[in-house]
């Protein structure tokens, strides 16, 4: 018994050894790495160089990079309390909603002096109540692309088009030659885009982001393009079956039967990888504006945030201005793809000059035959206003855009059939080759764009009371 419990303790003396070894050496393995570790969300696909070249301008801290877009881990992680990144990616229209809920670090003591470092548009975009919640990162100043060859073949000179009268009458010359000059199925980010250029500012929050005022249907700028862009509908100068970005999309762009696109400066290399038969044909002009002036508005664009939650500001601040604001950062991300927001960049020769894209080998295409493209975009992100407000939940309104609206776009869509099926029976009584319809011809009923925009504000009034705000 006497050498049974001796050897009992021999073994549990040394497994007691054993694991304060493995403990010794556990901690040996944490100690192997003191530098600081950042958590950073982002989806641009340049990250992973620029989180190299910070490392290495940064030993004391390691960077582990997630490749993360869209809002749903965001929001969950934020819901659960952990696994949280430090540091995240977020759209302009997107961090209002985050630093009203106080989930973003107030940076403004943090970025001093930094007024004129960035582009008007980009700049007022990270501000709320005028606290800072980020740092620009790229910038989306909307342009006009357009297939020069389609334009040329119709007789439609764009170098003309300054005006929207001067677009739709464009629009009309395309229509004569079968071509439609935009696609819209019902898109809230190139809605909102163009209430922007319009002039409007339908949304209003406090200082204190409690009281939010709605005013889309009184609202003069959302009324002016609601009206001109329902002219454009009710004329079939838009097709509002193809819903951009879908492969049928894509397919009218390559085969010229949709001839323009207005989207944000980050569309060249969108297009390249999406429409790669249309390289040499299409061309960058400005954005046709109310009444032609110098004017434009953001669409796109994305920020980079310190989230409050982190244990660790100093650091993930520094990483935030390593990609926003130092000349190593910029320059790394801007030759992966991104579009500029900072007035050094754009202001800068080589990337005036440019005058192809990469493509995903290396190899330059020479996309918009041989025009300097960036010129024209850097042109655009100079006259873009300020004093545009999203929503304190823009997230959620741009998911609900849809509901409001897309009866809106389907009874166009019947429309232009009935109109059509109408010709036919028409034609048909004409020539003595029918009797008449086999029914009453009739093309539903009318749901307007200020009918779908009147939903929408409803909607949105109710969804932001039963969030606790004060909606006006």
């Amino acid at each position: 018994m006497m050498i049974g419990a001796t050897i009992r303790r021999r073994i549990s003396t040394l497994i007691a050894m054993l694991t304060a070894a493995m403990m010794v050496v556990g901690l040996a393995a944490c100690d192997d790495d003191p530098r600081t570790r950042l958590v950073v969300w982002s989806w641009e696909p340049s990250m992973p160089a620029v989180v190299e070249r910070f490392e290495k301008a940064n030993p004391d801290i390691r960077v582990e990079l997630r490749n993360v877009s869209g809002y749903a881990d965001l929001n969950s992680a934020i819901q659960d309390g952990y696994g949280l990144p430090d540091v995240v990616q977020i759209e302009y229209f997107a961090l209002p909603q985050y630093a009203v809920s106080g989930q973003l670090l107030d940076v403004t003591d943090r970025v001093k002096g930094y007024d004129d470092f960035y582009t008007p548009g980009t700049w007022s975009s990270v501000q709320l109540a005028g606290r800072i919640y980020g740092l620009p990162m790229d910038s989306g100043p909307m342009a006009f692309f357009y297939n020069k060859d389609v334009f040329d073949q119709a007789g439609v000179d764009a170098a003309a088009i300054r005006s929207w009268d001067d677009y739709y009458a464009a629009a009309r010359k395309l229509k004569d030659y079968g071509v439609y000059m935009a696609a819209d199925a019902g898109d809230a980010s190139f809605y909102n885009a163009m209430i922007w250029l319009a002039g409007g500012r339908p949304f209003h929050t406090t200082k204190d982001g409690k009281s939010v005022t709605i005013d889309l249907t009184g609202d003069a700028g959302t009324r002016r393009f609601t009206a001109f862009w329902q002219r454009m509908i009710d004329e079939g100068l838009v097709d509002t079956s193809s819903v951009t970005w879908s492969d049928q999309w894509k397919s009218q762009l390559a085969k010229g039967e949709v001839a323009s696109v207005f989207a944000g400066a980050w569309m060249p290399s969108l297009l390249l990888a999406d429409v790669p038969e249309g390289a040499g044909s299409w061309r960058v002009a400005t954005m046709p504006t109310p009444d032609g002036s110098e004017t434009n508005a953001e669409n796109g664009g994305s920020a980079m945030a310190v989230l409050r939650s982190t244990r660790k500001p100093e650091a993930a601040t520094r990483f935030m201005d390593f990609v926003c604001h130092d000349a190593q950062g910029i320059r790394e991300r801007v030759d992966g793809g991104a579009f500029p927001a900072d007035k050094n960049t754009l202001d800068d020769r080589d990337f005036l000059d440019k005058s192809a894209i990469y493509d995903a080998d290396g190899y330059p295409v020479s996309y918009f035959g041989g025009q300097q493209f960036n010129k024209v975009l850097s042109d655009a992100a100079e006259d873009v206003s300020v004093g545009y407000q999203y929503l304190p939940f823009e997230v959620y309104a741009r998911s609900d855009f849809k509901n409001g609206m897309s009866d809106a776009y389907t009874w166009s869509r019947s429309k232009l059939d009935f109109d059509a099926a109408l010709m036919r029976d028409f034609d048909a009584r004409l020539l003595g080759t029918t009797s008449g319809s086999n029914g009453p011809l009739e093309p539903g009923k009318r749901i307007t764009l200020s009918d779908g925009i009147a939903a929408w504000q409803r909607d949105l009034k109710e969804y932001g009371h039963n969030q606790g705000f004060d909606m006006h």
